[in-house]
C-alpha cells in the first residue's frame, strides 16, 4: 500500500515535469519565446527527474532503489530550485549567459549540437526574461521545481515507512 502510494507521487512528478518540458516548448515553438542556457539546463534537469522517477516505478519491488529515486528527484529539483533562482536574480541582469556554468554545461555535453530543438540556446537571458501573469518565468520554474521538491520528500516518507505485516495494534 505505502509503496503503490510513493509509486503514484513519482507517476505525477513525472507528469508534472514532462508537462513543464512540454509548456517551455509550446513557449518556444508556438508562442516565438527562445530559451537562454539557463532555461535550457532547466529543461535537462526536468527531464531527469522525469526520467528518475519512471525508473523509480519500475522498480516496484526495491524500496532502495525507489528510496534513491525519491532521493534523486529531491537532490534535481533543489538544483533546478537554485538554476531557476539564479537565472531570475542574476543571469536575467545579465547581457550574455556566454561562459556561464549553464551555458559551459550545455555546450560542453554537446546537447545543443544533438538535440537542437529542445536543447538549442537560442537567446540571451536578458533576452529571455519574460512575465507571464505578471510573474517572469523563471519564477514559475522555481515554483515547479519546489512542488517537485515537495513531491519527492513525500514520496522518501512513504517508501521508507515500514510496513505494518499485521495491520495497526488496537
Amino acid at each position: 500500500m505505502l509503496r503503490a502510494q510513493s509509486n503514484q507521487i513519482l507517476f505525477y512528478v513525472a507528469v508534472l515535469s514532462l508537462a513543464g518540458i512540454g509548456i517551455a516548448l509550446i513557449s518556444q515553438y508556438v508562442f516565438g519565446m527562445q530559451p537562454c542556457a539557463w532555461c535550457v539546463l532547466q529543461r535537462l534537469i526536468l527531464l531527469a527527474i522525469a526520467l528518475i522517477c519512471i525508473l523509480g516505478m519500475l522498480a516496484r519491488r526495491s524500496r532502495s532503489i525507489h528510496t534513491l529515486a525519491a532521493t534523486l528527484v529531491c537532490i534535481l529539483g533543489i538544483s533546478g530550485m537554485i538554476a531557476a533562482w539564479y537565472q531570475y536574480s542574476v543571469a536575467s541582469q545579465m547581457f550574455s549567459c556566454e561562459q556561464t556554468f549553464a551555458d559551459k554545461f550545455i555546450a560542453g555535453s554537446g546537447l545543443d549540437a544533438a538535440l537542437p530543438q529542445l536543447f538549442g540556446i537560442y537567446a540571451t537571458c536578458m533576452d529571455a526574461r519574460v512575465s507571464i501573469l505578471g510573474i517572469e518565468y523563471a519564477l514559475w520554474s522555481l515554483g515547479l521545481f519546489g512542488l517537485c521538491v515537495l513531491l519527492g520528500l513525500m514520496s522518501l516518507s512513504r517508501s521508507t515507512r515500514p510496513q505494518m505485516i499485521f495491520g495497526p495494534r488496537d
